[in-house]
């Protein structure tokens, strides 16, 4: 497997906003399925780049259709209706959590070991979806914990 950082697909991971996270998490979504990294980039470039999916709220508006459509182009063909099932299920579910989460992290209601916990907790994301994740967002979200303010 290729190892993919944010910085390779152009995610920003300090942006206050955290659509940055939220992007590195959806790569880190489809970097770690059982599928080429290759396929797994193109089908992050697709989603976000090329169709704009590049908030939780966009992609959560988007139709089952439109998703398997996205992740055909890039040559998901064996998984694409689960995987664009649970890319809905996760973009619906980060929309109305992520920010209170990244706030309860920031005021020290939050430890990173419970954030952790709450991304297993997602349909399709497992010990290696996190593995990935965690490898470049650790830091953004100690820093986050520590600083004692998000914004």
């Amino acid at each position: 497997m290729i190892s993919v950082t944010a910085a390779d697909l152009g995610i920003d991971m300090e942006d206050p906003s955290g659509h940055g996270l939220y992007k590195w998490l959806l790569a880190s979504f489809l970097i770690g399925k059982r599928i080429r990294s290759s396929v797994a980039v193109e089908a992050y470039r697709n989603l976000v780049d090329r169709n704009g999916l590049d908030t939780p709220d966009k992609l959560a508006r988007r139709s089952h259709r439109d998703l398997v459509r996205y992740l055909g182009q890039a040559g998901y063909a064996r998984y694409d209706e689960s995987t664009a099932r649970r890319l809905h299920c996760l973009a619906t579910r980060v929309s109305g959590e992520l920010d209170s989460h990244l706030i309860a992290l920031s005021n020290g209601g939050m430890d990173v070991s419970t954030f952790r916990r709450w991304l297993l907790g997602f349909e399709g994301v497992g010990p290696k979806t996190v593995e990935i994740f965690m490898r470049e967002a650790a830091a953004v979200l100690e820093r986050q914990s520590t600083k004692g303010s998000l914004r």
